[in-house]
């Protein structure tokens, strides 16, 4: 479970989020909110990406500022592009990266890295150079990237923006099977409708916490208004 206590953040002079008080427990959240809306800064407080500056986010009772380890081997981050998350160049390197950084190696390290591959289908492409996937096969083996340090949950920013609609719909489906808590920042309103919760974020403040339905209308109306 995540809480996040009396959270405010500023970057130099601007205020980016404001008073935040929330508890994330149900299996499937979305975050919302237009381009600036602070949405993204939200999501890498939760695994202490960025810490806050003034109150407290805890991961299973971990300070974020004070445990950021842990709290990242719990709650795993997929960013918007891979090219930034993907570090080595060929696919089976780069899923074993993390797991060499905590000390597995040997069969489990094997073990894991084939379970992984099998999943998303990428097996052909274990030897092949990460950077010259297609933008859906690249996503994949980022969340695969993840998947391999097995955390209770993970934040996703926006992982559907740079691809297609068969893509799109590609990386919403494995998402959807997954058994870990998921968080979702997105734009994408069809993806999250069966969300168990939607909070919307406007001018670093959420301005709506509800079911999909309820919260995505009033992220419309807004988007709407401005």
């Amino acid at each position: 479970m995540i809480e996040i206590r009396d959270v405010s953040h500023r970057f130099e002079e601007r205020t980016v989020l404001q008073d935040l008080n929330l508890s994330l427990r149900e299996r499937r959240i979305a975050v919302v909110g237009a381009n600036g809306s602070g949405k993204s800064t939200f999501a890498r407080l939760l695994n202490g990406l960025v810490v806050p500056g003034s109150g407290k986010v805890f991961v299973d009772g971990l300070d974020t500022k004070a445990k950021g380890r842990e709290v990242r081997r719990r709650v795993g981050f997929v960013f918007q592009n891979p090219d930034n998350q993907i570090v080595y160049p060929i696919v089976e390197e780069d899923l074993a990266f993390g797991l060499r950084n905590i000390g597995i190696s040997g069969a489990e390290l094997k073990e894991r890295i084939d379970a992984e591959l099998a999943r998303f289908g990428l097996t052909h492409l274990r030897n092949q150079s990460a950077h010259l996937l297609s933008g859906g096969e690249k996503q994949l083996l980022a969340i695969a990237g993840v998947l391999v340090m097995r955390p209770s949950c993970i934040v996703f920013d926006e992982p559907t923006t740079m691809l297609d609609y068969r893509n799109k719909r590609m990386i919403a489906r494995f998402v959807s099977d997954l058994e870990q808590q998921v968080i979702m920042v997105t734009h994408d309103i069809e993806l999250i409708m069966d969300y168990d919760r939607v909070i919307v974020f406007d001018e670093g403040r959420v301005v709506a916490d509800d079911r999909p339905g309820t919260a995505t209308q009033a992220y419309i109306q807004r988007m709407s208004v401005a």
